[in-house]
């Protein structure tokens, strides 16, 4: 089971208020948003609980952070296995899913959802994955956003290439739930 995380960055905090990054530094940097710097590190850190009262603060709907939903997009053009998924991940954990079937409704769906997590199916016929990677890594308000591949059978030379393209992580058993959850555990910063 996936459950919110305590501390929060400032790209996690970004997609939580619909804001940029930069607008969550400027809070912090002017104390509205209490947290703390990582030693060594420009990095900040906030602690969910003061999100919540900043939330509040400023009339901020606080809903969807206190419940521990984390917002996912399933990108896969074959509607039966997205569903399935979709339903497998609400019944694992605290997830919000929507479902693309195709590399313009990802985008557009990508947009109005800001997606903590985007599982992308590499082998759906009407699915640019690799452009859809670089569109995500391009948009500041979903840099924060986890892309992960989805695809059977790949060699470790092909998962370090998606890695090297902007990937989070890569799962070669897409139809192993655990696997799913297991990769979004390890390689995704979600709350």
């Amino acid at each position: 089971m996936i459950k919110r995380k305590d501390v929060l960055t400032t790209g996690q905090v970004a997609q939580i208020c619909h804001v940029a990054p930069r607008t969550v530094t400027k809070w912090f940097d002017s104390g509205q948003l209490k947290g703390y710097r990582i030693p060594g590190s420009r990095d900040r850190r906030i602690p969910a609980s003061e999100l919540i009262r900043f939330m509040k603060a400023h009339n901020m709907p606080t809903d969807e952070l206190e419940k521990g939903h984390i917002r996912v997009l399933i990108i896969d053009s074959r509607v039966e296995v997205a569903r399935r998924l979709a339903q497998d991940l609400q019944t694992k954990g605290s997830f919000s899913v929507e479902i693309a079937q195709n590399s313009f409704d990802a985008g557009l769906a990508a947009q109005k959802m800001r997606p903590n997590i985007i599982l992308v199916d590499l082998m759906s016929p009407d699915i640019d994955a690799h452009a859809l990677c670089a569109y995500v890594r391009e948009k500041e308000e979903l840099q924060a956003c986890c892309v992960i591949a989805l695809a059977a059978e790949l060699s470790a030379t092909e998962v370090d290439a998606l890695l090297k393209q902007g990937f989070s992580g890569v799962v070669t058993e897409p139809c192993n739930i655990h696997r799913i959850l297991a990769c979004i555990q390890e390689k995704c910063s979600v709350f």
